[in-house]
């Protein structure tokens, strides 16, 4: 059975940082895109960064220049620096995985929660 478990989130300071992880058991995602999106408080759930089986990133607007996600292929687990954060980063992240080869989300965590108060 495949899990995703999210680790790191909590309660930061407007301007702190805070690095999430997300570790993958039940299967390797060696050749997968594994990401992260979040829902904030009433909002829609939205992409904020992935990293691709080939080491390709991509951002979010909102992430690009703060956030940086990174992974350990020995530990299958992927992370998300998040600095310089903003209130309106507070919400839900979720981490994610794709089926080989695609960055179509399929496998998903139960997500962790950070507040980033002004």
């Amino acid at each position: 059975q495949v899990q995703l478990e999210e680790s790191g989130g909590g309660l930061v300071q407007a301007g702190g940082s805070l690095r999430l992880s997300c570790a993958a058991s039940g299967r390797t995602f060696s050749n997968s895109a594994m990401g992260w999106f979040r829902q904030g408080p009433g909002k829609e759930r939205e992409f904020v960064g992935e990293m691709t089986w080939s080491g390709f990133t991509y951002y979010a607007d909102s992430a690009k220049g703060r956030f940086t996600v990174s992974r350990d292929g020995a530990k299958n687990t992927v992370y998300l620096q998040m600095n310089s954060l903003k209130p309106e980063d507070t919400a839900v992240y979720y981490c994610a995985a794709s089926v080989s080869y695609s960055r179509t989300y399929t496998f998903w965590g139960q997500g962790t929660q950070v507040t980033v108060s002004s």
